[in-house]
């Protein structure tokens, strides 16, 4: 057999380039690239010399003449409200995970919260050939695309959409039975921002545990994040620890009359401890603090945060998964809701109510 011609190709090195060179057809090259089944029958001589030579020479297949064979782009596009720290980096270690091991690249848009970009980046992420959309906490009902979708902590019910949700009610009861417990009953309550959808499922949950455990919500005690004055210019980020340190410090040049906060997430939280110890006030010694999905900071924090955990990088996992599931079986029927479990993390911010504390 003939082992290869001696002059080296110059360039960008394709499919029959290499195989000229290997004198072989493009067909076995192929078959023994693409690890193939059939490949088992070329002997072994013969595929170790065809990926020596493509390593050598550098070879990098025609993607796009793959992309047409196969009906696929092998890329999906991920649509998500900003790239901080948190919650994003968290979920996107399970969706990395999972798409690289099914050989998936993806297009990652921030739209910032502008209703515009939620519209328009599907749009042109679709120009792109992409196979599939995940959406992170973001709204899909303006999404209107001809692939299939997956929504996580989005709530969308709309045609097309899987949704990737938490199980807020026992979320909730996890935490706020947490803090009863501990002989808590004056809790003020920091809901999220408007935008995000998780929001007003979570406050409704809230209101529904606090119902059926007889705790009394006082509207004095409920404050809000505000991500409005948020841009690019100002340098304020939605999902920095100024979004709870701001509102917490507000509650508390009107009232201390409270012994525990319940916060939107780990960010907020963090905030949060920051206010009450600019007055004097000590966690949990004076007010018990209680975060929401346990970010990799949550344990570093000081005090430690007790919080309700999130299986973030398992929701990215799972949605990836939904997600290549509904590309290669297009027709087939999907679940319109997949809801995860929540788990209470107790750590050092949160203790017992002392008698007299939050006066």
């Amino acid at each position: 057999m003939a082992k290869g011609k001696s002059s080296t190709p110059s360039g960008h090195v394709n499919l029959r380039m290499l195989a000229e060179h290997l004198s072989l057809s493009q067909t076995t090259v192929s078959l023994v690239l693409n690890n193939s089944p059939s490949a088992r029958s070329i002997p072994p001589e013969t595929r170790n010399r065809v990926l020596e030579a493509a390593g050598r020479l550098n070879y990098r297949p025609n993607y796009f003449a793959r992309s047409l064979r196969q009906s696929r782009s092998m890329s999906v596009g991920v649509l998500a409200p900003d790239l901080s720290e948190g919650y994003f980096t968290r979920v996107m270690s399970g969706v990395v995970e999972e798409l690289t091991r099914a050989h998936y690249f993806y297009f990652t848009a921030c739209h910032e919260w502008k209703r515009e970009l939620i519209e328009q980046y599907p749009r042109m992420l679709v120009e792109r050939a992409v196979d599939g959309f995940l959406v992170l906490n973001t709204p899909a009902n303006h999404i209107s695309v001809p692939v299939p979708v997956v929504a996580i902590s989005a709530h969308s019910a709309v045609e097309n959409v899987t949704n990737i949700v938490l199980d807020h009610a026992s979320a909730v009861q996890q935490a706020l039975t947490h803090l009863y417990e501990l002989g808590h009953r004056r809790i003020a309550f920091m809901r999220g921002p408007h935008a995000i959808p998780d929001s007003e499922f979570r406050w409704q949950a809230i209101q529904q545990a606090a119902r059926e455990m007889g705790l009394r919500i006082d509207p004095a005690h409920v404050i809000r994040i505000d991500v409005a004055g948020w841009s690019m210019k100002t340098g304020y980020h939605p999902m920095a620890p100024e979004i709870g340190y701001k509102p917490m410090k507000a509650l508390l040049e009107k009232t201390h009359d409270f012994t525990a906060i319940f916060c939107f997430n780990d960010i907020s939280a963090i905030g949060a401890i920051r206010a009450l110890k600019d007055v004097g006030l000590s966690v949990p010694g004076d007010v018990s603090v209680v975060g929401f999905d346990d970010i990799q900071s949550a344990a570093y924090s000081t005090p430690s945060l007790t919080t309700v955990r999130q299986p973030l990088a398992e929701m990215g996992t799972r949605g990836a998964q939904v997600l290549l599931e509904r590309i290669a079986n297009r027709d087939a029927p999907f679940a319109a809701e997949i809801v995860m479990a929540p788990e209470l993390v107790v750590r050092e911010s949160t203790g017992p109510a002392q008698s007299g504390a939050g006066h």
